[in-house]
């Protein structure tokens, strides 16, 4: 699954580790918490002006060649206006401007308007989702970012390259084994309904992945109830960790990937707004393409453990 080794300091450790199959490389340094830059400051947005609310979002928003834009429960559908896919489109996932917590009901129409607007499309299809602007979000108000290329983005282009090779050497799907290694060796995150795990080699700080029981856009129908479900948890986790913004992606494959490709979500956590504009974010990840972390996901998945422990009912209000 990965290879991993050691470098020992003064104050910790550094652990580098390697994907086997794609090559992905990163450093985890738990020591690096302690600089404690990720505080709770979280400020309060205006609407005024915001081209999402209700009242302008019918009157600035572009529309689909048919006219209209796809309306599911408080969400809404529309091309992106500065698109950088071959086809982009933005789903508003609620009237309110800021938001702090989710109904399983918001995010379920969302990504319903998601899936509405890309199911049709041919070429290869991810949801995306920046929540506040320290995670990259231009406007505060929730939005969904649906893209659609005729080539794979460069994440899931490793997998769908290696995952092809692997199943012609071993004659399974790659993330039949990935799903068994999570198990094995606790990083599994159980109490969900899909199967969610830490991911070994992750690519964000507190990465959680979703395996998906399916390889294209049009079949995320069938499961989006339990994913939105899911994710209302792990949004709920975060917070409780002390996070608030995160960074979403969902990858999807095509009809001739199914054997070799599983449609997965990436979700990772990200530091807070904060009136200095701290990043989480710096050279090594933006220019050495290698992201430092500070939570070995074995010790992720174990406090997802505790907290589940602690946690009275998942949340599901519609």
């Amino acid at each position: 699954m990965f290879t991993s080794f050691r470098t020992d300091h003064t104050e910790g450790f550094i652990e580098y580790r390697v994907e086997d199959l794609t090559g992905l490389r990163t450093r985890i340094c738990p020591e690096r918490l302690k600089r404690g830059i990720g505080g709770v400051y979280i400020p309060e947005y205006i609407d005024e002006d915001c081209p999402f609310c209700p009242g302008l979002v019918e009157e600035v928003t572009p529309i689909f060649p048919d006219g209209g834009r796809v309306h599911v429960g408080e969400s809404i559908t529309f091309p992106n206006l500065y698109p950088f896919a071959a086809y982009h489109v933005v789903t508003s996932i609620t009237h309110e401007h800021s938001v702090t917590t989710f109904t399983h009901r918001q995010i379920a129409d969302a990504l319903s308007g998601q899936v509405r607007a890309l199911k049709n499309q041919s070429g290869y299809v991810s949801i995306n989702w920046n929540f506040l602007p320290s995670a990259g979000a231009s406007l505060p108000h929730p939005h969904l970012q649906g893209l659609c290329d005729h080539l794979p983005d460069t994440l899931p282009s490793r997998y769908l390259q290696a995952g092809e090779q692997y199943h012609k050497t071993h004659g399974r799907g790659y993330f039949e084994y990935v799903r068994k290694d999570a198990e094995h060796s606790g990083r599994d995150l159980p109490g969900t309904t899909l199967f969610w795990y830490a991911h070994p080699v992750p690519i964000g700080e507190r990465e959680i992945r979703c395996l998906l029981p399916l390889t294209t856009v049009a079949e995320f129908g069938d499961v989006l109830e339990d994913f939105a479900t899911d994710l209302i948890s792990l949004l709920g986790f975060y917070r409780d960790l002390g996070t608030s913004a995160f960074n979403m992606s969902i990858f999807f494959g095509q009809d001739k990937d199914r054997n070799s490709f599983s449609a997965f979500c990436s979700l990772i956590s990200r530091i807070n707004p904060n009136p200095l504009s701290t990043s989480d974010t710096a050279f090594m990840e933006r220019l050495h393409l290698e992201p430092v972390i500070l939570t070995l996901p074995e010790e992720l998945a174990a406090t997802w453990r505790e907290y589940l422990q602690n946690l009275p009912e998942v949340e599901t209000t519609n």
